[in-house]
């Protein structure tokens, strides 16, 4: 939970999130067309109403887990030690996210990564995804300033975060197109080179 967050507004992170899985989920599975969003409400166990009071569409709500990973990523960075180093406690937060839940499966379902990109390449998902982005780096700018003593109007904090951003952009659309090996590996090696200063390679 976040700072001052109350129950209520913690209940209602829970079904924006509930949501927003169950859209990916069956969109990944049955296709962005086949998907409506009585569906999407029904395997989230809430009724079509409560989904519009939360998203105007599906595509808002796929979209809506990029935010929320966002606000979790913060939350996490502000949890860090005080005296871990900025960079280490930065990708530790980030690669928490996308760790699976004890017992959980990580292997790829067969024709997922096909499903993704063609889910991606949907002109709404790609509108919100524009759109929620900025709210997303906001999210990581406030953290990264709380942490290092600065404010968010400030270069710097706003500069990590964006780097951030790019970094996990970066992971996530290499990922998506070859999904072997895991997302953790894969952002430690991306964030790797970039703490590097990213030198030319040999």
């Amino acid at each position: 939970m976040a700072p001052g967050e109350g129950l209520r507004e913690r209940k209602k992170r829970e079904t924006r999130f509930a949501l927003s899985q169950a859209a990916i989920h069956l969109t990944l599975r049955h296709g962005w067309e086949n998907v409506t969003i009585e569906d999407i409400a029904a395997a989230a166990n809430v009724s079509e109403r409560t989904f519009r009071n939360y998203f105007t569409g599906k595509a808002e709500a796929i979209v809506a887990s990029h935010v929320e990973r966002a606000r979790r990523t913060a939350e996490a960075l502000r949890e860090r030690p005080a005296d871990e180093p900025l960079w280490d406690a930065l990708v530790n937060a980030l690669v928490a996210q996308f760790e699976p839940p004890p017992g959980g499966d990580a292997r790829v379902p067969e024709g997922y990564a096909a499903a993704l990109q063609k889910l991606l390449a949907e002109p709404a998902i790609q509108y919100e995804v524009f759109r929620s982005h900025a709210t997303a780096q906001d999210e990581l700018t406030a953290a990264v300033a709380d942490r290092t003593g600065t404010d968010p109007d400030d270069l710097y904090p706003q500069t990590v975060a964006a780097v951030v951003g790019a970094g996990l952009g970066t992971a996530l659309a290499r990922w998506s197109r070859n999904p072997t090996g895991t997302v953790p590996d894969l952002l430690r090696e991306v964030f790797a080179q970039i703490r590097a200063g990213l030198p030319v390679p040999d």
